[in-house]
């Protein structure tokens, strides 16, 4: 929960950072518009935010030595930076990571040196390595490999997890609408840069992978489709199955609509039902 002294910490495709205070994002009902994203920071006009963490106190020594930012892309590269390097915020942002040419950044996380990182591709493989196997480095520096591709040109990673302690299950979601939750040990542990391991049967019926989440029985799922359908419904209703299967059925999609984005929210009590009412409205 961010509350009014945190600060937002924004990715960019191209891999810069840019600070924004939490007190400092206009604040607006669930239902509002909201501000883009270009007002609030500087950010460049054909660059995007892809990511964005929230970060308790930039001045607490202890708390910036101790934690770190990873980073990955969509060709599957890896960076691990400490989050001191970011404790000094510029009005321009910085360059977060060297993205390479025909890459671009996708997901950043914090984490505290004890995570499992977890990378999937398109093409349905997924990588676990424990983080103390990627160096941090320097904000400048390019990384190094996290994943294998299956191949150049057609795949790429859809995303990136860190996970700490088991405590919460995996969730893949491939473009057809079919998703699967599993047990994280089910994904073996192997090197950083390898092929990885497959982690949902890609068919001619599934389609290819698109998401990759970690979940908790706590979370609902917000499936949003290119013909800009939204489902909402609940990780707890999924049973956990084995890695390589195919999984189950999450929407019943028309010919031609796929997913376009998947996104896991927490939920409580109140909120729930308030949801289930805009949901139902919205299918109508």
């Amino acid at each position: 929960i961010a509350t009014m002294h945190n600060t937002m910490l924004f990715f960019t495709s191209k891999g810069k950072c840019y600070w924004l205070k939490v007190y400092a994002i206009p604040e607006g009902s669930r239902t509002s518009k909201g501000r883009a994203m270009q007002n609030l920071i500087n950010i460049e006009p054909e660059d995007n935010v892809r990511a964005f963490i929230n970060v308790k106190n930039l001045n607490d020594e202890e708390y910036i030595n101790n934690n770190f930012i990873v980073l990955c892309t969509t060709k599957g590269i890896i960076k691990k930076t400490s989050l001191e390097a970011y404790s000094r915020p510029r009005i321009n942002g910085v360059n977060a990571i060297t993205v390479r040419e025909g890459d671009e950044l996708l997901e950043a996380r914090m984490t505290n040196g004890q995570h499992h990182i977890m990378l999937a591709v398109k093409s349905g493989r997924a990588i676990r390595f424990p983080e103390s196997s990627v160096r941090p480095m320097g904000r400048t520096a390019s990384g190094v490999r996290g994943i294998k591709l299956a191949s150049e040109k057609d795949d790429i990673v859809i995303g990136m997890i860190t996970v700490e302690n088991k405590e919460k299950d995996i969730l893949v979601v491939s473009e057809k609408g079919y998703g699967k939750r599993s047990d994280i040990d089910g994904y073996r542990i192997t090197n950083r840069g390898g092929k990885g391991v497959k982690t949902i049967n890609v068919t001619e019926k599934t389609g290819t992978l698109i998401a990759l989440k970690d979940v908790t029985d706590n979370h609902d799922l917000m499936i949003i489709t290119q013909f800009g359908n939204i489902l909402r419904s609940p990780v707890s209703a999924l049973r956990v199955m084995g890695r390589a299967t195919q999984g189950v059925r999450l929407i019943n999609l028309k010919e031609s609509d796929i997913i376009a984005s998947v996104a896991c929210v927490l939920v409580n009590e109140e909120e729930a039902d308030e949801e289930k009412i805009i949901t139902e409205e919205k299918q109508d």
